[in-house]
Parts: structure tokens; C-alpha cells; sequence
């Protein structure tokens, strides 16, 4: 066996070891037992111990160097040599008392916020926080980032990104947003709204299976289940994902779980063959993002998706539509009001609530944010972004789960992923000027097609902003988002 070949198959079994690791975590949300969670915390951190060992054989950085200074590499063999390398020197430089440490308090951390949030306890919470805050420094610092450790927390979700590109990108979101949101809110506000009534949970459940396989979300190598913050996670075979229902919220269900089958159907797509190497990786959560929001929002409120879907819709709930016309179903579908819940809020002002969460991690990074202080912070800067002062922290700085696993920046590649997703709308609507007419039929196979081919099977040989540079041949803007908001929303509530 060559070199290269010794290595990738190495890879593969570090994948493996991860892929066990990522099920645990998968089934502590859905399925473990209350009494479970300190001995979960235990198992997780063994488990996280002997894959970080695997990750960090010495074995490994021989191969990495004499690949580096020795026979001529093609460009995919070059590319998954770089990533290896990137990931090896991060294994190496953490210690394995860590990384049990970080495995075990991300476990003990989501038992400690779901807790918390049940009882509107931020004080009993706020430990934690400090505690994941503490671990993310100090894994920075292991990791070369001690100067700029928000930075580094980026660069985990997304290779190469900043803060000062977040800044920047954010800033010229949010001059043309807010003024956007208002004046679309306010037109909102004066058309009555549309009640669709109570939906049985069976009928929801049944109704999202059949949307999302006709997506195209491949059952066979895959699940959906119920947790209580939706979620998507493994790859290729085995692909988790869950959702919530709530009977008197008929359309919570369906569009998280389009959601979570754009994550899914991006893993499914990833190239099996090169599994555990940089081809056969997703391109970074920004990437992912942009591919759970296309399907959620671009694809399924539009006006072709439910000429298609509608009567099933309305067979699915018989009675519960009378009185509903089409044109009440679609702006049901795309209502916009605002809430102070992040998973509940609409497409205009979403991004609104990622701006919050970018700049209190910002300040909780820089040293001027004490944990302490962040439900004010919350508060005061909910209300001047979104108009809302949450009625309490479980809808304000308790309402996200994220924190409680010490995953500081993940938040803005939702916001990043919305203006990929537009940006990539706009560039594909001239390849397939009746795209729209597609979905009426129920045919999503062109739009997952080109996806496939132009962004899942990519994998990370290139980051996020790369990609959509060599995709759409422009840098990444967040104009297309603003005009796919204005065109949607701004016509349809004559803003």
C-alpha cells in the first residue's frame, strides 16, 4: 500500500471513530433515558478520548510529511492531503485530558441548558456558559488563536473565515435590512391574518415524510425523529435528522424539517468513495447552511411548490383549510411578524436575530461582555434590532442551544448561508429559466442535480467563499439576499 493510500484509509477510520461519537450525540437528544445523562457524559468523553488518539498518530504526520516533500500529488490528492494536514496539527496540539474535558461538558452542558430553559433559570445556567467560554480559550490558545480566539472559533465551522469579514459582510446586511424589514413588517401588519388551524401530529408527521422524500431525502440511508431543538447529523449511509411538532403551529414541523433534509440531502450527497478526506467533507457550516435555507425558503415558499403540494395539503387536513383560499395558503406560508424566537421568526427578519448573536459573541470574546450581563444585552439589543423585548430569558438568552455545547461562532453561518443560498438562486435561474414550472410538477431532480454537482460533491477543496466565487464568478454579497427579500416579500405585501 502507497503512502497516500495508507493515509486516506487511516482517514476513514477516524471518520468512523467520529461518525460513533456524533451517534451518541444523536441519541442523547432523541432517545436517552433522564437518568442517563452522567453516565452519557462519561461515554462520550471515552469515546472522544480514542478518536482524538486515532487522529493524532505520530504515524500520521510522517505520512503528511513525506506526501508534502515527496512524489507529485494530483490537485484532489493535494487538496486532501491539506486538509489532513490542518486536521492533524489540531489533533496534536490538544492535549487528550481536553478534549475528554470539553467531550464531557458539552454532554453535561446540554442537559444543564435544556433544564434551564424549562425553568427560565439563567442564573442556575450561566456556570456552564462561563465554564464553555472557558474551554473555548483555552482550546484557541492550544490551537494558535490565543490573540484572536473568536477568530479561531470561526475558522472551526468555517476554514479561513473572520470576524472582520463577518463585520463587514453584517454591515452591509444590516444597512439595507433594517430599513427592508420595517417597511415590510409595517406592509405585513395591514393585511389580515391567516389562521390555518390545528393540525394532528399524525397527519404533520405523515404530510413532511412525503414532502421531503419528494425533495429528494433518500430514507433508506436515513431517519427523522423528534428532539426538542431540531437538528440534522451524520453522513453518507446514516443521516439523522429531527424535528417538533406543535398541533396548534400547522407549518413549524413541515419547514424545519425541509430545513434539516437540505442539511441531509447535502451529506447524502457527499462522494461516498472519498469519505473522511477533504472530497468527500461538507465545505463548511456556512456551506451547509446555505443549502438548508435554499431548500427551506427559496424552494419550498415559493409559488410553484405549492401549486404542487397544496392539495395534498388540503387532503391531509380535510376541513381545516375551508374558508382558505390559495392566495391566504401562500401568504400563510410566507407571513411575516415578528417574534423574539430565533427558529420562529421569518425569512425578512432572521438575519436580524443572527446580527444579535454575532455581536454578543463578539463582545463576550473581546472581554467587554461579562456573562452575567447577557440577558440585558440580549434584551436591549433584541429591541433596538427586531423591535421585541423577550417576555422572559427562555425567549430571549436561553432559547438557543448552541451555546451549551461551546459552539461559539457556528451563528453566522446561518446569515451566511442565506446569502450563498440567494446568491446561488440568482446565478441558477438563467441555467434553468422554468425551474418554478419544475417544482408545480412535483420535479425538484434539475435543482438537487446542479446542487449535487456544483456544491455537494465539491466537498472542502474549497472554502465557502471560494466556492460561491468560482461558482457565480462574483465575490459573496449580501445584495442578492436583500433583492431575493424585496422581490418576495416587498411584492407581495406591496412594500
Amino acid at each position: 500500500m502507497n503512502l497516500y493510500a495508507e493515509l486516506t484509509a487511516h482517514l476513514r477510520r477516524v471518520n468512523t471513530l467520529e461518525s460513533v461519537v456524533e451517534l451518541l450525540g444523536w441519541d442523547e437528544q432523541v432517545m436517552l433515558p433522564a437518568g442517563a445523562a452522567v453516565k452519557r457524559a462519561e461515554q462520550s468523553a471515552a469515546l472522544a478520548e480514542v478518536s482524538h488518539a486515532a487522529a493524532s498518530q505520530p504515524e500520521v504526520g510522517r505520512w503528511l510529511t513525506e506526501l508534502e516533500t515527496g512524489p507529485t500529488l494530483s490537485e484532489e490528492e493535494r487538496a486532501v492531503v491539506a486538509q489532513a494536514r490542518k486536521d492533524y496539527d489540531r489533533a496534536t496540539k490538544l492535549p487528550a485530558e481536553f478534549v475528554r474535558e470539553k467531550a464531557a461538558q458539552i454532554s453535561a452542558g446540554y442537559h444543564a441548558w435544556a433544564k434551564a430553559r424549562a425553568a427560565n433559570d439563567f442564573a442556575g445556567y450561566a456556570p456552564v456558559l462561563e465554564k464553555n467560554l472557558e474551554l473555548a480559550r483555552r482550546e484557541m490558545a492550544y490551537l494558535g488563536w490565543g490573540d484572536a480566539p473568536y477568530d479561531g472559533m470561526l475558522d472551526l465551522f468555517d476554514p479561513g473565515l473572520t470576524a472582520a469579514t463577518v463585520t463587514r459582510l453584517f454591515g452591509e446586511l444590516r444597512a439595507g435590512l433594517v430599513p427592508l424589514a420595517r417597511d415590510i413588517t409595517a406592509a405585513a401588519a395591514r393585511q389580515p391574518a391567516v389562521a390555518l388551524g390545528p393540525w394532528p401530529v399524525a397527519a404533520q408527521e405523515g404530510f413532511l415524510r412525503e414532502v421531503t422524500a419528494k425533495l429528494g431525502f433518500d430514507y433508506q440511508r436515513g431517519r427523522i425523529d423528534v428532539s426538542l431543538h431540531p437538528f440534522c447529523s451524520g453522513s453518507g449511509d446514516d443521516v439523522r435528522m429531527t424535528t417538533r411538532f406543535k398541533a396548534e403551529e400547522p407549518l413549524d414541523s413541515l419547514f424545519s424539517s425541509i430545513h434539516e433534509t437540505g442539511h441531509g440531502l447535502y451529506e447524502q450527497g457527499l462522494k461516498p468513495e472519498f469519505r473522511g478526506t477533504a472530497l468527500g467533507m461538507n465545505g463548511g457550516m456556512a456551506m451547509h447552511e446555505s443549502q438548508s435555507r435554499l431548500w427551506e425558503n427559496q424552494v419550498a415558499r415559493s409559488r410553484g411548490f405549492w401549486r404542487y403540494f397544496e392539495p395534498k395539503l388540503r387532503a391531509s387536513i380535510p376541513g381545516n383549510l375551508t374558508g382558505v383560499s390559495s392566495e391566504d395558503l401562500y401568504r400563510a406560508v410566507n407571513a411575516v411578524q415578528p417574534t423574539s424566537i430565533r427558529v420562529d421568526a421569518d425569512e425578512v427578519t432572521y438575519n436580524l436575530h443572527i446580527i444579535l448573536r454575532f455581536e454578543l459573541e463578539s463582545r463576550l470574546f473581546a472581554g467587554s461582555l461579562k456573562v452575567a450581563d447577557l440577558p440585558a444585552a440580549w434584551n436591549e439589543l433584541a429591541e433596538q434590532l427586531i423591535g421585541l423585548r423577550p417576555g422572559s430569558d427562555r425567549e430571549g438568552v436561553l432559547q438557543d442551544v448552541h451555546w451549551s455545547g461551546a459552539a461559539f461562532g457556528y451563528f453566522p453561518s446561518y446569515t451566511l448561508g442565506n446569502m450563498i443560498a440567494a446568491q446561488l438562486w440568482y446565478h441558477l435561474q438563467p441555467l434553468q429559466p422554468e425551474l418554478e414550472d419544475d417544482f408545480a410538477r412535483g420535479d425538484f431532480s434539475w435543482l438537487l442535480s446542479w446542487l449535487r454537482t456544483s456544491v455537494h460533491h465539491q466537498g472542502r477543496r474549497y472554502s465557502a467563499v471560494d466556492l460561491v466565487r468560482r461558482i457565480t464568478g462574483e465575490e459573496l454579497s449580501p445584495r442578492y439576499l436583500l433583492r431575493y427579500l424585496q422581490e418576495r416579500y416587498g411584492s407581495l405585501y406591496g412594500a
